[in-house]
């Protein structure tokens, strides 16, 4: 059976997969554990499977575990931990930017993308780069309000 190898938030990993085109969040959920990472719609226009792709938020429905050869992951359970959260996770808890939670996964993971590339985005540019995730709660103003937060520029 062939095997894949990434890293996977700073941990060498490796998976077995018969089929190279299976979907790393496949990869990630069922072979690694790793369930932050949501199916949603399985197209790559909902965002609940975003995770970091060598910094880039990337679809994990989308990318094939064999085109995720060689690269850098982080999920999620990358970014920190219950008693010390990342700092988008922080303002999201703060902002109360979650409802249902199911979209919060994909939210985050774009909010540490925008934040890695432009350190105080402006309100149009954090609408922009969560254009992709959807929400069927209605949390997008706290999920603004949690960006400004996470990029030290309060609460807008």
């Amino acid at each position: 059976m062939p095997q894949y190898q990434f890293n996977v938030n700073g941990v060498a990993r490796s998976v077995d997969a018969w089929d190279p085109d299976m979907p790393l969040l496949y990869a990630l959920r069922n072979d690694l554990g790793l369930h932050a990472a949501k199916f949603g719609c399985g197209l790559g226009q909902c965002g609940a499977c975003t995770v970091l792709v060598d910094n880039v938020p990337t679809r994990s429905c989308l990318l094939r575990v064999s085109d995720a050869t060689g690269r850098r992951i982080t999920t999620a359970e990358g970014l920190g931990t219950p008693d010390k959260p990342h700092p988008v996770q922080a303002a999201f808890i703060t902002e109360q930017a979650a409802q249902c939670g199911y979209c919060t996964n994909g939210m985050v993971m774009s909010v540490v993308g925008l934040l890695a590339q432009t350190a105080k985005p402006t309100r149009a540019q954090a609408q922009a780069a969560l254009a992709g995730n959807l929400c069927r709660c209605g949390s997008h103003d706290r999920v603004l309000k949690a960006v400004a937060r996470a990029s030290g520029q309060g609460s807008a």
